[in-house]
């Protein structure tokens, strides 16, 4: 059975350290499940747009955001395919997400693989490759100048090696390994098998995901392995391919200590974001011996959000984030939450450019 080779360096302790301390904190914040209740459609955009856009993808986040609400939009067949194929598979992962619920035992089986992968490439893969093995060589080329950037083992061995992974998954050893770990061994060993014609990172991702979510570590879908990956594309490839390209005699050799590194280091990044929002949201200091909580509305949560994802808003943004209200409104909503700390002004009026305050 396949047994990862690995070693926890002081790196990685500190790592998912840091991922334990600030999962806890999120979790124990009053405004988690309000957050959340909100935020639903930010994070299913911030997720589709992350994860077609790793693909190669030039949609932006408004085409996106048509393509969701059912709109027409100005864009190729396939890359509009793509978004709403992308939109099945977080609705099949939050099936099981559902099904199971967080923190109890859960078999990943082999066809959830394979429905994941069909889900992905419904109409942008020939048939006989959609939810199946590929049945010839692929290999990674860099876009740039076309060298051979990886190759993946050899198509006669997608399905043991596919087999031999699920098994050490669902295995009494898997269960010993850290949620944070185990997701990362999960996310390269797909790379690097490659079982399919196209989308293996895709599939790669919403099985980590998958695995991180029914361990308690997906923040109630607050978390997006497309945003973390997606902002740092070209390191967050070479990480995997330096690993992938390791010669070794036996694929149990393989140490996939960089990439754990690597993997544990962008997450503990994403967690601790997502925990200083919290508090901000929250109105709370780390000791719990302060302020009383604050509670935002709606409309000023999704304020927040639109200045933790953008750095900065100014009056052009409101129509497009707001275009059922006024700049009245928007305005109102902006100086409560300069009021309250959580948002600086700077500039006049007109030019005003306004940011998460420090």
């Amino acid at each position: 059975m396949y047994t990862p080779k690995f070693t926890i360096t002081n790196h990685i302790l500190n790592q998912v350290s840091r991922i334990e301390a600030a999962n806890q904190v999120i979790a124990e914040l009053n405004t988690l499940q309000q957050w959340q209740s909100t935020q639903k459609q930010t994070i299913l955009l911030t997720s589709i747009f992350y994860g077609v856009h790793m693909e190669g993808s030039t949609l932006n986040e408004d085409q996106v955001m048509g393509i969701l609400a059912g709109e027409e939009i100005q864009a190729h067949d396939l890359a509009i395919q793509e978004v709403k194929n992308y939109k099945q598979a977080l609705d099949f992962i939050q099936l099981i997400v559902n099904r199971v619920g967080v923190g109890r035992p859960y078999i990943l089986t082999l066809e959830t693989l394979l429905e994941l992968h069909r889900l992905l490439s419904h109409n942008l893969l020939d048939k006989d490759a959609v939810g199946n093995y590929r049945v010839k060589q692929v290999v990674l080329r860099n876009v740039h100048n076309g060298t051979i950037s990886y190759t993946p083992p050899p198509a006669a061995e997608v399905p043991y090696l596919v087999e031999d992974l699920v098994n050490w998954i669902n295995s009494e050893e898997s269960k010993l390994i850290h949620p944070v770990l185990k997701a990362a061994i999960i996310h390269f060993e797909l790379y690097r098998i490659h079982p399919f014609a196209d989308f293996n990172n895709q599939v790669a991702r919403f099985i980590a995901w998958l695995v991180l979510y029914l361990e308690g570590y997906g923040i109630n879908g607050l978390l997006s392995l497309d945003k973390v990956f997606g902002k740092d594309i070209v390191n967050y490839h070479l990480a995997m391919q330096g690993v992938a390209n390791e010669q070794v005699v036996d694929i149990h050799e393989r140490d996939l200590t960089p990439w754990i590194s690597y993997f544990t280091d962008q997450l503990s990044q994403e967690f601790n974001q997502l925990m200083s929002l919290a508090h901000k949201i929250s109105h709370q200091k780390p000791q719990e011996d302060q302020e009383p909580e604050l509670k935002l509305t709606e409309r000023q949560m999704v304020i927040v959000e639109y200045l933790r994802k953008h750095q900065s808003m100014q009056n052009k943004d409101f129509r497009k984030i707001f275009p059922d209200y006024s700049d009245d409104t928007v305005l109102r909503e902006l100086k409560f939450l300069k009021e309250k700390g959580l948002v600086e002004k700077i500039g006049g009026t007109k030019k005003a450019v306004y940011v998460l305050k420090k």
